[in-house]
């Protein structure tokens, strides 16, 4: 069988990517479905082990195709932009811009054909913005060196799966934003992402706006016969298998207990929130749209206790994890 190869874009290196990549690759269990390797600074991986008392040791490779791939040796695309003292915990413009060069060679590759998957350690925004690259985070970044256009966040986690119509926005802005187009696009992003990773014919349950999906125009002022219905008959036309909108007071139970493969939100906390509770450690963020699956950590760079060796790595374990089971079949 297949063992895809993931490239692991190590982040902000002040910040604990180093150290829960090392604590991560410390699971054998990873290397039995997967290829992962390090595209960051060999160095500062070598430190985050000494952090988290780790006895793996650290190989400095020129490209994938150099890597082993073995438990107990991270095989590390080394970059060495980054000083060996670098501070912990502190933002810097260096560390940003290393950051981005770290993805943008991990773009390269995926475009190229020799990664199927991207697993990104968090950066730090202040400090990509001092490096001289103004974007929101990982996702734009990835958007627009893919040429990508119709991008949504999903969020995954063992039981659950939500993708997002809108996200960063204020309430009434994300109200406004919603439309039928919108809608059936995400509907759309869900089900081919699922297809590509396996599932046969994905069950894609969509929210409403209001309590109790408005109640036949009860609540709100007819949002989902405006701005939803439409956008999911126009995905059902096409054969997929998108229902709703449902309540989304009970939506999310019915999706753990099994009865969807995958939750449409309308806005960011009512997706996130149901991810959180399910727990912290077991969100993985993943890009959807684009030609390449990236998942991520669900967490920031956590500089207030980057170099103390007690960053939970679990985040990480699950977004390889999630890297394999959605990058496309070959």
């Amino acid at each position: 069988m297949y063992s895809p190869v993931v490239g692991i874009t190590m982040g902000d290196g002040a910040g604990v990517g180093p150290e829960i990549i090392m604590k991560a690759l410390n699971d054998a269990g990873l290397y039995e479905s997967r290829r992962p390797f390090v595209i960051g600074d060999a160095k500062l991986l070598e430190r985050a082990a000494q952090v988290v008392s780790s006895t793996l040791k650290v190989r400095s490779i020129a490209s994938p195709a150099e890597a082993k791939y073995e438990y107990g040796t991270v095989d590390c695309l080394d970059l060495n932009l980054l000083p060996a003292d670098l501070p912990f915990g502190r933002v810097s413009a260096e560390a940003g811009h290393a950051a981005f060069m770290y993805l943008k060679k991990a773009i390269e590759l995926a475009n190229g054909g020799e990664i199927d998957a991207i697993c990104t350690a968090p950066l730090n925004k202040e400090a990509l913005h001092k490096g001289g690259h103004i974007y929101p985070g990982h996702t734009e970044i990835l958007a627009e060196l893919t040429g990508t256009k119709d991008y949504s966040m999903m969020l995954s986690a063992p039981k659950l799966k939500v993708i997002h119509v809108t996200t960063h926005v204020g309430i009434i802005d994300a109200v406004k934003q919603i439309n039928p187009d919108r809608v059936y696009k995400v509907i759309r992003l869900a089900h081919e992402t699922l297809k590509k990773a396996g599932y046969e014919a994905p069950r894609i349950a969509v929210c409403g706006i209001n309590p109790h999906a408005g109640e036949n125009g009860l609540f709100g002022y007819g949002e989902e016969e405006e701005k939803v219905i439409p956008g999911v008959q126009r995905a059902q036309q096409e054969g997929i298998l998108a229902s709703g909108p449902l309540p989304a007071d009970t939506l999310f139970f019915r999706a753990t207990r099994g009865d969807f493969d995958i939750v449409v939100a309308m806005y960011h906390d009512q997706g996130h929130g149901p991810i959180k509770v399910l727990g912290l450690e077991a969100g993985v963020n993943i890009t959807v749209g684009l030609p390449i699956i990236r998942t991520s950590v669900d967490h920031g760079t956590a500089f207030d206790i980057a170099g103390k060796g007690i960053a939970d790595e679990q985040s990480m374990k699950e977004a390889l994890k999630q890297a394999i089971e959605l990058a496309p079949k070959r």
